[in-house]
């Protein structure tokens, strides 16, 4: 594919072709002549068979021909302390004409007005997994509590997270592996732009209530079994934080001179999955932090699988620098950062390449003499 960019796999039997300038269909191999700017990427065709174009940010309009000037006309428009000015699409209702784009931490036209910042630190009797799930729990007033999950990667040599947050919440859990819950915050009334530190242990961890009660209470129905669910707070007034079971969540509180529990429905099994489809190898699990308008995905990859698209494999290689490195490398982190058995081997992975560099040189003047 000689006019192609661009190829992504979308699923194992389909693939989607990013065409160069002037090349349209579905393997570029439709000549067309582009009529955007020359400044502009044309993307292909529309179905009135005119030029897609993805204008520079100061430019727009269906050719890019039009300058944008609203970043520049003003100094007092522009962004507080470094931050990026985006002019809005023409098309978009909003009572602003450009947008502040912030450093990872900020989140308002206002530099100063920023994200929550929660450092999660975890004991050393904490399993960690490759991927962690954050449930934000939203307490609205005679309505069903509002969830939002994201997600973040914790590399081997890290036992630390940053969590950035800026929606308002009451509750925040985080997940390991599989309905493995640890309650992390409970806040009555939200509080904008902290910074907390929380060291997770496991008396913060969340036990599934067939822990706390007996197979006869644990086998009623569970209309039934909820009014008793005080219980299990009274008689671990210290060590329980929180409880599931199959269909609701509950965390203990203080009320008064009584411990109780507070519950509330939660699915276990929620996936946000593109609508089935999915990137991933091997039939692994993918997640997006948004059903409709996603930001993010990963692959949940299974034992010995690893990579973004869990492509790689550990299975059937006895010794090998790929097996046994590929989960310490930590990618968009300079080698200087990099875990001390990655800077080891590749400290002498160079020396035995410059050994090998003088070894032929000695050898080819040798057989020259």
């Amino acid at each position: 594919m000689v006019n192609v960019s661009d190829i992504r796999i979308i699923h194992k039997n389909a693939v989607f072709c990013r065409c160069n300038r002037g090349w349209s269909g579905r393997y570029c191999t439709t000549p067309h002549t582009s009529i955007c700017s020359s400044d502009s990427k044309s993307i292909g065709l529309s179905i009135y068979h005119r030029s897609i174009c993805v204008c520079p940010s100061n430019k727009f309009g269906y050719r890019c021909l039009l300058p944008d000037t609203i970043c520049q006309m003003n100094n007092s428009l522009t962004c507080y302390s470094g931050g990026q000015c985006v002019p809005n699409d023409e098309y978009v209702i909003s009572n602003h004409t450009f947008t502040c784009i912030y450093p990872k931490g900020y989140i308002s036209d206002q530099y100063e007005i920023g994200k929550n910042k929660m450092i999660l630190s975890f004991g050393k009797k904490i399993a960690l997994s490759q991927s962690i799930f954050i449930h934000f729990l939203q307490v609205i007033d005679n309505l069903k509590p509002l969830r939002m999950t994201i997600f973040q990667t914790i590399f081997l040599a890290e036992n630390s997270i940053t969590i950035y947050w800026s929606q308002t919440f009451h509750l925040m859990f985080i997940e390991f592996f599989k309905n493995n819950y640890y309650l992390i915050v409970t806040q009555t009334n939200f509080q904008q732009s902290i910074t907390a530190n929380k060291m997770v242990n496991p008396s913060d961890r969340c036990q599934y209530f067939n822990e706390l009660f007996n197979e006869t209470f644990v086998k009623m129905h569970p209309i039934r079994r909820i009014k008793y669910y005080h219980l299990s707070c009274r008689r671990n007034l210290s060590d329980l934080s929180c409880f599931y079971d199959d269909q609701r969540i509950c965390f203990c509180y203080d009320f008064k001179k009584e411990r109780l529990a507070n519950c509330f429905d939660f699915d276990h099994n929620m996936k946000s999955d593109c609508l089935g489809q999915s990137v991933c190898e091997s039939e692994d699990k993918f997640f997006q932090n948004s059903p409709d308008c996603p930001r993010r995905s990963i692959c949940i990859c299974p034992d010995c699988f690893y990579g973004a698209r869990c492509q790689f494999s550990s299975n059937g290689i006895d010794l090998s620098l790929d097996a046994l490195l590929g989960y310490h490398i930590q990618p968009n982190i300079r080698i200087l950062h990099q875990p001390i058995i990655v800077k080891i081997s590749l400290t002498i992975t160079v020396i035995l390449l410059i050994i090998g560099f003088i070894n032929r040189i000695l050898s080819l003047m040798t057989f020259k003499n």
